[in-house]
């Protein structure tokens, strides 16, 4: 056999995957999560490196944790750190556009580049399990009667859960900017202030409080769905006579700089780890529900979210 009949046999084996690691190259994805440990981007990053594994999408995973700003440190340290890398990955969605209208960050996240939507999540609204409210209609009541004596905890501001509390008070005919929000810079600040009634209320996507909802140390009161979640017996604002209906989607970006193919190539890889068990597993064990949405399409979407999340933001005084 010729020496170029040879390579490109070998070739054809790597790129099928027949030939051993050590004979191809590596893929060693690097995955930012722009939060601190415990919340959902962390649980969302560490899984969907798991499903990148199980499709042999990649040969190794490392996570990288900067929280801070609604992700704003995070990006801004992604941007800068991994230009032209193909194997970059960035956990993002719905909160850090939020922290984005209201920061106002020297770097954006026009910056980098869209690779997928890959879920949704409805937020819930929780009491620790010794306040002395019960339910979301007991905080209602006091909000009408003192703004600024319930105290809404949560993500970062201009998380969907700061969104979905001024939304309510808007609903309820209550001044949104006179609202009491504590932002935290990770799901796990937050969990803890809730635990400690350092909070009168607090919101968060579900599986973030499900084990202590399960243990009885936190009462769910509201979930932001259209439809109550399933599995799940909590009422939706909705029927509670607020018409306040929000998600948390969450996506994932790539690094500047890339090539078209590069892009091309990561965005297979990420369509190819949502279809694993792996994946599906973590989306019924977190209840994510599914929003795949990838190329041009993601791109829009991202853009009109901007748009719509700045008008809601701007109309409830945050901006």
């Amino acid at each position: 056999m010729r020496r170029d009949q040879f390579l490109k046999a070998v070739a054809a084996l790597a790129a099928a995957g027949a030939l051993p690691l050590t004979a191809r190259a590596a893929t060693n994805i690097k995955m930012m999560i722009p939060a601190n440990p415990g919340g959902g981007w962390d649980l969302t990053g560490r899984a969907f490196g798991k499903a990148l594994l199980e499709a042999k999408a990649a040969d190794t995973v490392t996570y990288d944790n900067k929280g801070g700003a609604a992700g704003a440190l995070g990006l801004a340290q992604f941007v800068n750190g991994s230009k032209g890398d193909p194997n970059a990955l960035m956990v993002m969605g719905a909160v850090m556009l939020g922290g984005i209208i209201t920061g106002k960050p020297p770097v954006s996240l026009d910056k980098a580049t869209p690779i997928a939507r890959i879920t949704s999540e409805y937020n819930a609204f929780v009491l620790p399990a010794n306040s002395p409210f019960k339910t979301m209609q007991d905080v209602i009541a006091q909000l009408k009667k003192d703004p600024g004596s319930v105290k809404w905890g949560g993500g970062s501001r201009g998380s969907t859960e700061h969104v979905a509390a001024a939304m309510i008070a808007q609903k309820v005919g209550v001044d949104p900017a006179k609202i009491n929000y504590v932002a935290f810079r990770g799901g796990g600040e937050a969990v803890a202030a809730i635990l400690g009634g350092n909070v009168t209320v607090g919101g968060s996507g579900y599986s973030e409080f499900a084990e202590y909802i399960t243990a009885g140390k936190m009462k769910p009161i509201a979930v932001t769905s259209e439809q109550r979640l399933s599995g799940v017996n909590v009422p939706t604002l909705k029927e509670l006579g607020i018409d306040v209906v929000i998600g948390n989607w969450r996506g994932v970006y790539g690094a500047p700089g890339i090539t078209p193919e590069q892009r091309k190539k990561l965005t297979d890889e990420v369509l190819k780890a949502l279809d694993t068990p792996a994946w599906k597993d973590a989306l019924q064990k977190n209840d994510w529900t599914p929003a795949v949405l990838s190329g041009p399409a993601f791109e829009k979407f991202v853009t009109d979210e901007f748009a719509s999340l700045r008008d809601i933001m701007t109309k409830s005084g945050m901006v």
